[in-house]
């Protein structure tokens, strides 16, 4: 019984493994033909409806998400700030909240749902269906037709929709603050410009920009390499967007301990304050 159950436990690792193995010769094959190919006119033909799908179609729900996102920040934060007396300075907080952590993350996310799952989806019904090795046997290498043109379209879309997400729940944090629990609005916006900077504005977009290549680079392998069958297609979907959650999340906490790290050393510790301004 326990040789059995370490068996099992072996070949699910050695699983993990050789997946993990097969995701990494994926990805560096995907940034080779970016780095390589990315002057072609041949590409840009192929970016620019990824761009429109990926970017332009996801706008409302940003946009939406946003606005939702700050109104809740503030709803959440004022009865705690005004307790101390302490309210004016919500727009630091909530703003810097936004900018920093909570608008990267939750557009990535979104952006994870809408797109990685139809990603994966249109490339694994195409692999179910032969057209993937029907590309190849005519001499087109699938990875540089269909993976550059939509992981590229992530990286820049990605971060463009969230400066639209920060934009928008900025403006629902200052909303509900200000006109909803009456905080002085010159005040809002003071302590909003002690708290951000370039650094904290560099941190979300940078963040962003990691997350933006991992949703394209997993949906596109989750495509490639789904299961035969309707079944496999679906499956595939769901793990691009479970995968690219999970890998949102990593990413964020080691992205933010190195950034932290990163600020210390060039500001030095006395940079970092609570309640600077």
């Amino acid at each position: 019984m326990v040789v059995n159950e370490l068996a099992y436990v072996g070949g699910w690792c050695l699983a993990r493994l050789e997946g993990t193995g097969r995701f990494g010769r994926f990805a560096a094959s995907a940034v080779a033909w970016m780095v390589r190919d990315i002057n072609k006119w041949q590409r840009w033909r192929l970016l620019t409806p990824q761009l429109f799908s990926i970017g332009t179609k996801s706008i409302p729900i940003i946009l939406l998400l946003g606005v939702f996102v700050g109104m809740v920040l503030a709803v959440e934060a004022y009865d705690q700030f005004a307790a101390i007396g302490q309210q004016d300075r919500l727009g630091g907080i909530i703003n810097i909240s936004v900018v920093k952590q909570i608008g990267p993350v939750l557009a990535a996310v979104m952006i994870a749902g809408r797109v990685g799952g139809s990603v994966s989806a249109e490339l694994g019904t195409m692999r179910v269906t032969e057209q993937l090795d029907a590309m190849r046997v005519m001499g087109t290498d699938p990875v540089a037709y269909l993976v550059v043109p939509r992981v590229l379209a992530c990286l820049i879309m990605i971060p463009l929709l969230t400066v639209l997400s920060d934009l928008m729940g900025i403006a629902g944090g200052y909303w509900v603050t200000v006109n909803g629990f009456g905080v002085n609005g010159d005040e809002y916006w003071r302590f909003s410009r002690a708290f951000i900077g370039a650094w904290e504005v560099f941190s979300g977009l940078s963040k962003s920009v990691l997350f933006g290549l991992s949703i394209g680079l997993i949906s596109c392998y989750k495509g490639f390499h789904c299961r035969e069958g309707a079944a496999g297609v679906g499956r595939a979907a769901t793990d691009s967007f479970v995968t690219s959650f999970v890998a949102i999340i990593i990413i964020n906490f080691f992205l933010a301990k190195f950034l932290k790290d990163l600020f210390v050393a060039i500001y030095g510790p006395a940079a970092i304050t609570a309640f600077s301004g």
